[in-house]
């Protein structure tokens, strides 16, 4: 057991589903805090080194949630971050997201007041860009970001342990996707390439309602030559980016594949570079984000 503790600062927009990822640490033997202002995450660092040197107890792995909910508390959240850095303690940020849409229909459902609506207007949009705004910046500093607009509960908990738990903390753990810009564009995404210039198999009959898991669509896709070049230019790009990637320190990396309707030249292409990410030792998973939709 170490005396120094890992955490983990759970944050995000109001409604993104981080209760749901407290549910799957605290059964990962996480311990779990809801709702902590920045300015208590010192304190409580301080008593979760003294409960470890004392052996009476462990709690060597740690998530806080702190987000809006604290108000004009919460605007001190690089200081409490700051200082566990300080302290030589592991802190890595995971941001929560979704769609406005998305965030929008869940107030509507829950009928809850968003902490931001504090004159009572009602206006969740208002709020919620009011949000958005002032988490930018942190959104911008995340180790870890999961869009959870079309997670399920199941969904969510695989993502979680994907990224935390069948993973180092200091490791990098690598998501492919895919899209239909249709849909609209990926939300988490760090790299996003347009793959509509590629030979679009919608239009052969036979391969209209099959996807890109389907060999008979990869072999239509790679029968072309810019799919060939753009295939050895985007593993060359990969070969030179990932180790830099690691060696800066970078926790998570989302790469996505855009098509028109995300079923058939995206999934390819996630499926063809996931496999790639994959026998080059790295820990990557590939996810299609609307295969299932029309």
């Amino acid at each position: 057991m170490t005396d120094v503790p890992e955490f983990l600062i759970i944050t995000g927009m109001s409604g993104s589903g981080k209760s749901g990822v407290v549910n799957v640490l605290e059964d990962n033997g996480y311990y779990c805090i809801d709702n902590i202002p920045p300015q208590l995450i010192p304190k409580f660092a301080e008593i979760a080194v003294n409960v470890n040197k004392s052996g009476s107890s462990s709690m060597e792995k740690i998530a806080l949630v702190t987000d809006i909910r604290g108000g004009e508390l919460f605007r001190e959240f690089d200081e409490g971050l700051s200082y566990l850095k300080g302290q030589n303690i592991s802190a890595k940020i995971m941001f929560l997201d979704a769609s406005d849409d998305v965030l929008i229909r869940r107030y509507k459902e829950t009928r809850r007041r968003h902490p931001l609506d504090t004159d009572g207007s009602g206006s969740i949009r208002a709020a919620v860009e009011k949000e958005r705004n002032i988490l930018s910046d942190v959104r911008e500093s995340a180790d870890f970001y999961i869009d959870t607009s079309e997670l399920k509960v199941a969904e969510l908990k695989e993502a979680v342990n994907a990224l935390l738990l069948n993973n180092p903390l200091d490791g990098i753990s690598i998501k492919v996707t895919s899209f239909g810009f249709k849909f609209g564009i990926s939300l988490e995404a760090d790299l996003v390439f347009d793959v509509r210039f590629l030979p679009n198999p919608f239009y052969v009959p036979e391969l209209k309602n099959m996807t890109g898991l389907s060999e008979d669509v990869r072999e239509y896709v790679m029968n072309s030559q810019d799919s060939v070049e753009f295939l050895k230019r985007l593993k060359d790009m990969l070969d030179f980016l990932l180790p830099r990637y690691k060696k800066e320190g970078k926790s998570q990396l989302i790469i996505a594949f855009g098509c028109t309707g995300g079923k058939h030249r995206s999934i390819t292409f996630a499926e063809l570079i996931g496999k790639y990410i994959s026998d080059g030792g790295y820990n990557c998973r590939i996810s299609h984000r609307d295969i299932n939709r029309h």
